[in-house]
């Protein structure tokens, strides 16, 4: 028989002595599984678990105007093509591009081509006329005309009239004048040149005010209403104030957008009109709270809020509005007054949770109050 070596022997017996303690069921643990095994032996049976600490801050109230960014472009608050209303030689052309003209100034004249003449030869007819007029009413009074003598006079006067308005209209016709104040953008005849009725001869634009002009979608619409105050970032970096003035009430039919138009003071027409611009809309203040980013959570039902601390030290959840989105903070409405909002550890409670609340220190209260003041600047 080969003799058993030790090692095996020792194998055995330590193999015999741990399926004995096994037998046993007795078991002891080690590190913080055993520590938190004898803290809950010790704990009491009705004693509450340790509330969660949180940290909670009463951020300050104010009234916030919703800034709502589009995009968008200068154009002239008028803009029109002057057209001749009759064909002829131009004899005068006072204008040049660029100019700045008023209304009734004079854009363009063309030859006359005997229309003075046409005008005073209806001047004459109509004096005679007037006088055979008056003279067949005296005759009537007396008896010494007929009715119907006296109607022919009438009528003939009455024709001479309409051909003077009509001679004085025709001679009208040769001139262009500008219909309201602006500056010529474009000249489209020459001195000496024919044209024919109808023709373009100039394009005149009125720059003051100037109108940025974008678009905002229907989320945003109600939010914005005429007189609303706007800044209007220039693609050359100059920011200027305007005003709406216009919000229209027909949504385009491919981009499902609504037209607005900010009215801008351009009094030296240095603004000019297609230049690409950012427009700040702001619309009229509502109270709100301003909160960072991390402050907002979600509910179990998947719904955008704060969890807040109520006066029973338990955890609360407000449904927020959300009033403006800032590089610097949320603007909330929805959130009562005084309401301790938790600004540290709200994803490690849920709504009903009994808290431990610990006012924020001084110094996060100081980074509220100075995000409000650098947004409103």
């Amino acid at each position: 028989m080969p003799k058993i070596r030790f090692h095996k022997i020792a194998a055995i017996a330590v193999l015999v002595a741990t399926a004995a303690w096994i037998a046993t069921g007795e078991f002891s643990s080690v590190g913080s599984a055993s520590e938190e095994a004898q803290t809950i032996a010790d704990r009491p049976e009705n004693a509450p678990a340790a509330a969660q600490v949180v940290v909670v801050a009463t951020p300050p109230r104010m009234d916030h105007s919703r800034t709502i960014r589009i995009s968008g472009l200068t154009s002239a608050d008028k803009r029109t093509a002057l057209a001749s209303r009759s064909g002829g030689i131009i004899t005068e052309l006072p204008v040049s591009k660029g100019q700045r003209v008023r209304s009734g100034d004079l854009i363009l004249r063309l030859e006359t081509e005997g229309k003075e003449a046409a005008v005073e030869t209806a001047r004459q007819v109509l004096a005679q006329r007037e006088a055979e007029s008056e003279a067949a009413n005296r005759l009537a009074k007396t008896g010494n005309l007929a009715r119907l003598q006296l109607d022919s006079a009438r009528s003939a006067l009455a024709t001479a009239r309409s051909q003077l308005e009509a001679a004085e209209a025709e001679l009208a016709r040769i001139t262009v004048i500008a219909p309201f104040d602006g500056v010529i953008d474009r000249v489209d005849v020459e001195l000496g040149s024919s044209i024919a009725q109808g023709a373009e001869v100039a394009t005149l634009l009125k720059l003051d005010p100037v109108i940025a002009v974008g678009e905002v979608s229907e989320h945003d619409l109600a939010s914005v209403d005429p007189d609303d105050q706007a800044d209007v970032r220039l693609v050359n970096g100059q920011t200027v104030n305007g005003k709406v003035r216009f919000v229209s009430r027909e949504a385009s039919e491919q981009t499902r957008t609504f037209r607005v138009e900010v009215a801008i003071p351009n009094p030296d027409g240095a603004i000019p009109a297609g230049m690409t611009a950012e427009i700040d809309i702001h619309a009229e203040p509502v109270e709100a709270v301003a909160l960072p980013r991390s402050v907002v959570t979600l509910n179990q039902d998947g719904e955008l809020g704060v969890r807040a601390v109520d006066a029973e030290s338990k955890v609360v959840f407000y449904p927020i509005d959300l009033v403006d989105d800032t590089p610097k903070a949320l603007y909330l409405a929805g959130i009562p007054a005084d309401a301790r909002i938790i600004v540290s550890g709200q994803d490690l409670v849920a709504e009903g949770d009994a808290v431990t609340a610990q006012p924020a220190d001084e110094k996060l209260i100081q980074e509220l109050a100075k995000t409000l003041a650098s947004d409103l600047n």
